[in-house]
C-alpha cells in the first residue's frame, strides 16, 4: 500500500517491488508514517527523473543497469531545484534501503549506491523557546481556539509536548487508554522503541480537563486527541494553531510543535539535568544527538555573560 496520494512512474514489476519494500519498512523495520511518506516522495521524484533522464519507464532491469553517474545526475537536478541537503540525504537513505532490500530478495544486484557519498550535513543546534516564551504559549494557546473544548485540547497537547518532551507524532499516537493521568507515561518512539517518561501533575490536570469537556466518546483504543469532528487530530491542525500563536505572541518563526520538545530538553539541561537522563527521556539512540543541546545552553550562557559581566559593559561604554 502506497502512502496516500502517491503514485510511482514505474513498470508493474518495479511498482510491485516498491510497494513490498514500503510494507516491509512499516511492518518489519517499524518505520514511522512520517518516514514512509518521505521515502515515498523521494522515490517518486527519483523515478520521474529516471523516466526523463533515460527516456523510458523504469523497471527492475533498468535499476540493475544504473550507474553512479545516473545517481549523481539525480542529485544535481534536486540541488538545482533547491532541495536541502537534509532532504537529499534522506533521499539517498531511501535509495540505499531500496537497493539493499532488492538485493536481499534477489530482484536487483547493483552496488551503485556504495559509490555515492551522503552530503555532509551542517551541524545546527536545536532552536528552543525561552522559558518565558514557553510559559506564554501555555497561557495563551486556548485563547485562539474556535471553541472552548478545542482550547482545552490544545492546552493539554502542548503541555504534554513541553512537559514530557514528546514528538508531535508520539503525542497524537496515544490512545485514550494511554492518557497520561498517572505519574509515568510509556511512549512508543522512532522504530517502535519504548521509553518511560515522568508525568508532572500539571500535565495530568490539563489532560483531565480536556477529557472532561470533549464532546465525543473516546474508545479506549481510539485516539486520545481528536479533531473538531471527532476523528484523529491531524498534525496540520496543530501546526496551524502554533502558527496562529506565533502571530499572537510575536514568537520567532522557529516556534513550532517540535520546538516544544527542544525547549523541554534545553530547559532541563539549564536547570542541571544530566545529559544521559535527558537522552533517555527524549528517546535518543545516540548521546551525540542529545549533546546538541549543550550548544544551545552554552550559547545562552555566553549571551547572559556578555550582557551581565561588568567588563563587557565597560567595553561597550568605551567603544
Amino acid at each position: 500500500m502506497l502512502p496516500a496520494g502517491l503514485t510511482f512512474t514505474a513498470a508493474p514489476d518495479l511498482t510491485e517491488a516498491l510497494t513490498g519494500w514500503l510494507l516491509w519498512l512499516g511492518a518489519e523495520k517499524r518505520a514511522s508514517k512520517h518516514t514512509l511518506d518521505g521515502y515515498g516522495r523521494d522515490l517518486a521524484a527519483f523515478l520521474l527523473f529516471l523516466t526523463e533522464h533515460r527516456g523510458e519507464i523504469p523497471d527492475l532491469s533498468g535499476l540493475a543497469s544504473l550507474t553512479p553517474t545516473d545517481i549523481r545526475a539525480f542529485l544535481a537536478r534536486r540541488t538545482e531545484a533547491g532541495i536541502s541537503r537534509a532532504s537529499l540525504a534522506r533521499g539517498l537513505s531511501a535509495l540505499r534501503s531500496l537497493f539493499g532490500r532488492l538485493d536481499h530478495l534477489g530482484l536487483v544486484q547493483n552496488p551503485v549506491m556504495s559509490a555515492i557519498r551522503t552530503p555532509r550535513q551542517p551541524k545546527t543546534a536545536p532552536r528552543a523557546l525561552s522559558e518565558a516564551e514557553a510559559a506564554d504559549s501555555l497561557d495563551h494557546i486556548a485563547e485562539i481556539a474556535s471553541a472552548p473544548w478545542l482550547g482545552d485540547r490544545d492546552l493539554a497537547l502542548i503541555t504534554l509536548l513541553y512537559g514530557c518532551g514528546l514528538r508531535l507524532g508520539e503525542a497524537l499516537g496515544l490512545t485514550r487508554a494511554e492518557a497520561p493521568l498517572s505519574d509515568v507515561l510509556r511512549v512508543r518512539g522512532k522504530g517502535g522503541k519504548e521509553r518511560i517518561v515522568p508525568v508532572l501533575p500539571v500535565i495530568a490536570d490539563a489532560v483531565r480537563a480536556y477529557l472532561a469537556v470533549c464532546p465525543f466518546p473516546l474508545p479506549s483504543e481510539g485516539p486520545l486527541f481528536v479533531g473538531a469532528r471527532g476523528g484523529p487530530l491531524n498534525p496540520g491542525v496543530v501546526q496551524r494553531q502554533i502558527r496562529r500563536l506565533r502571530v499572537a505572541l510575536a514568537l520567532p518563526e522557529t516556534a513550532t510543535p517540535h520546538a516544544l520538545r527542544h525547549s523541554f530538553a534545553t530547559h532541563l539541561l539549564a536547570s542541571g539535568g544530566e545529559l544521559r537522563t535527558i537522552q533517555e527521556l527524549l528517546g535518543h539512540a545516540s548521546l551525540s544527538t542529545t549533546q546538541r543541546y549543550t550548544e544551545v545552553d552554552a550559547a545562552r550562557l555566553m549571551a547572559v555573560h556578555r550582557a551581565a559581566h561588568p567588563r563587557s559593559r565597560r567595553a561597550e561604554t568605551i567603544g
